[in-house]
């Protein structure tokens, strides 16, 4: 059984009658036709596409959505000194973007429910030096925008939210990335949305930050050989964008079975007195970027789940303050620290919630096209395992 099963999905007709895979097969030859492989016409087309499904004015398309976040926290002039609150429960890009420009992120607790950051726990964390908020989306479902978003319009702080996990999902019927001030995306391949390599995209409203956005992104550049600002090398190229046009031909296809299949997912194991499944706020839907459930002995449950020739996976063991990466920045950078900080590269507060999850959380296979059969051999399998 595969967790994600990406061959698969190129046998699913589009809706010219291709399969995505002859369809995707065209796309790249009309741009080993035109040979434009980057910044090419498919990129502005697939920019205008998603802007268009997100429901905001301008979409940027780059190279990861690592740059993604970078790139949003580079538009919003984050560097030395600042801070910037963010959760402990995410992977490794949503604080290591902020260590690269020499901010500091403040870690706060995440809600015990949905896994999202509290925004309950935002408004302590707030300082002099707050620049920026960024939520992640964890899981395939928005954080709390609507309470995060006061929060920042009462403190004149900008919000990213970090969408990679999230895109086509809701908050009170708006797109996710389309939610705040900036939001970022991932386009990896296991993403609900995925090229065939590397890919991302920056979303907003905001005129002057899309432009900002998209000059970091070409180094910085307003035409060529004139550089403004400090950039980046983080163009999206024209083949990932070629793919990303052929797969959100059937994105909203997919999003529905995603529903579907992570609903019956949580009804079926309700039905069997296991309760530890996904809560999905009632403003909120989800994709389900990942299906995370909790259990006690988690090793011997994966273990036993291998056995069974069912794979797993754990989305995420170790909380951000607690990597190496971040000790051994205090440790290298004690004078740059005492410069910019007077003290650690990043604070945290009480994440006694976060803590607690990063031991029990355990993935299941997801993906729009796992069958009813395979479902149940996974929820049959995993109540064995934790009998």
């Amino acid at each position: 059984m595969e967790f994600i099963d990406l061959k698969a999905q190129q046998l699913q007709l589009t809706p010219k009658g291709f399969t995505l895979r002859e369809d995707i097969e065209k796309r790249i030859k009309s741009v080993l036709d035109h040979g434009k492989y980057i910044l090419g016409p498919e990129v502005s087309q697939l920019e205008r596409e998603l802007a268009s499904y997100v429901g905001v004015k301008y979409c940027i398309g780059v190279s990861s959505g690592t740059d993604a976040l970078l790139i949003a926290l580079m538009a919003l002039d984050i560097g030395p000194g600042d801070e910037v609150i963010t959760t402990p429960f995410s992977f490794f890009s949503t604080v290591e973007t902020i260590l690269l420009l020499g901010a500091r992120p403040v870690f706060v607790d995440i809600d015990e429910l949905t896994y999202n950051i509290d925004p309950n726990q935002i408004e302590k964390a707030i300082s002099k030096k707050t620049k920026a908020i960024v939520p992640v989306s964890l899981y395939g479902q928005p954080a709390d925008f609507r309470e995060i978003n006061k929060i920042g319009n009462a403190y004149k702080i900008p919000i990213i939210e970090d969408g990679a996990q999230s895109f086509g999902s809701t908050h009170h019927k708006v797109k996710s990335c389309g939610l705040s001030t900036i939001g970022a995306t991932s386009f990896f391949p296991s993403k609900p949305l995925g090229c065939y390599g590397d890919g991302g995209a920056c979303f907003t409203n905001d005129e002057k930050l899309a432009v900002k956005m998209r000059e970091i992104s070409l180094h910085g550049q307003n035409k060529r050989y004139h550089h403004r600002k400090i950039g980046i090398n983080g163009r999206l190229d024209t083949l990932q964008a070629a793919v990303l046009i052929g797969k959100l031909s059937i994105f909203d296809i997919e999003v529905v079975a995603r529903m579907k299949i992570g609903d019956r997912y949580t009804e079926q194991f309700k039905k069997n007195g296991f309760k530890k499944v996904p809560f999905i706020s009632p403003t909120n839907t989800s994709v389900y970027g990942q299906y995370t459930i909790q259990v006690d002995n988690r090793d011997k449950v994966i273990e036993n789940m291998k056995s069974k020739g069912i794979p797993t996976s754990v989305h995420y063991p170790s909380l951000l303050p607690d990597q190496e990466a971040l000790t051994n920045f205090n440790a290298k950078n004690k004078s740059l620290l005492k410069n910019l900080f007077s003290g650690k590269s990043f604070k945290i507060y009480s994440i006694d919630n976060a803590k607690k999850i990063a031991k029990k959380v355990l993935s299941l296979p997801m993906h729009p096209l796992l069958t009813v059969e395979n479902q149940d051999l996974v929820i049959n399998s995993l109540l064995e395992s934790i009998r």
